[in-house]
């Protein structure tokens, strides 16, 4: 287990508050508290002592280091004050010394299962008294920096859950934090759209660093809303290219009717909010789907329905959304088409395609 980079405090002044009904022995103990270069407060009775305790929860129950409890009171005993405390959780963190005058077994016993740290016999000893003290406070400070850590943990854990849902999407999160180790599915149908920007390279060339990454950040960011609204599944972002698929990692029955939207939304929307052009290729079909990486995690799709989708683009035309003639064949007549004749593809030779133009 590794700690926190700075080591606890060490034990300095502490506040601690002493409950006895008897008036000499509050004294006693306060002096020799003081000595040790402690601030002592006091209570009379049970019931002053919660009621201190209550004001202290509502102000700074931080505050308060220990308490000396004397077991035997008249109406609220020490008992039952050490029982009411460790039943508040807002309590329950002080450590409670007890302090009696009676050497019985049963009590002491009863007294360190509840929850009180120590056990103090009347009379008691001065340099037992500091040593019980001292060594309450170390415990004390221990727990306070090992809780300390933890919160430390567990918000680096909310962090990093929060960074993986950010990047992935959440169904395939929620997997990855439930222990799933390799994720790998298979998809039969699923419809696949990348979107460039046209001539991004010479419009970078004359704009700053800073510019330009707020320019893909803003355009980009229109694009996530407008593909998260339409069930579309954003993959990734390729220099000032976009890829989105739709129908994963959740089937979806009519994934290339959002997919189309998605494009002519994009052409209609987003191009000319950001005084863009976009150059759109879809395709549909089956694709392999999983999560690669450890250190930096990336959800990736693959099979040839990628590689014709971005065929589609890259062999596309400005401010058109080329599509193949399987997605053409689907969407007729729910949609309007033009066509273009045949494109040339890597590996799969002429594909007659089409122009997507609108809704019906």
């Amino acid at each position: 287990m590794m700690w926190p980079s700075s080591p606890p405090p060490p034990i300095g002044s502490a506040r601690i508050l002493v409950v006895d009904d008897l008036a000499e022995n509050r004294r006693a103990l306060e002096r020799c508290l003081r000595r040790a270069g402690h601030q002592a407060d006091t209570a009379a009775s049970g019931e002053a002592a919660l009621a201190w305790l209550e004001r202290a929860k509502s102000t700074d129950p931080a505050g308060v280091d220990l308490v000396l409890l004397d077991v035997e009171m008249p109406g609220i005993s020490g008992v039952e004050v050490l029982r009411r405390v460790k039943c508040d959780h807002a309590l329950e963190h002080i450590p409670v010394v007890m302090v009696s005058g009676v050497d019985e077994l049963r009590i002491m016993t009863q007294c360190i299962e509840m929850g009180a740290d120590d056990f103090l016999q009347k009379p008691f000893e001065p340099l037992l008294l500091e040593a019980r003290v001292r060594s309450s406070l170390e415990r004390k400070r221990l727990r306070d920096w090992e809780l300390s850590y933890l919160r430390q943990l567990q918000q680096q854990e909310a962090q990093s859950e929060e960074l993986i849902s950010s990047i992935l999407p959440e169904a395939i999160a929620r997997r990855l934090k439930r222990g799933d180790r390799l994720i790998a599915d298979q998809f039969d149908d699923v419809s696949v759209l990348f979107a460039d920007i046209v001539g991004f390279t010479s419009r970078a060339k004359a704009t700053s660093p800073e510019e330009l990454v707020a320019e893909l950040n803003a355009i980009f960011s229109s694009i996530d809303e407008l593909a998260a609204l339409l069930g579309v599944e954003k993959i990734k972002t390729i220099g000032d290219a976009y890829m989105a698929v739709g129908g994963l990692p959740m089937p979806l029955d009519d994934h290339l009717d959002a997919t189309s939207e998605l494009a002519l939304r994009l052409l209609a929307d987003v191009c000319p909010a950001h005084g863009i052009a976009l150059r759109i290729g879809i395709h549909c079909g089956p694709v392999v789907a999983g999560v690669i990486g450890a250190a930096k995690p990336s959800y990736d799709v693959w099979g040839d329905t990628v590689n014709i989708a971005h065929r589609m683009e890259s062999a596309g035309v400005p401010a058109k959304i080329q599509v193949t003639c399987e997605v053409e064949r689907r969407l007729r007549g729910r949609y309007l088409f033009e066509s273009r004749g045949t494109v040339e593809v890597r590996s799969h030779g002429h594909m007659e395609t089409y122009f997507l133009v609108g809704r019906r």
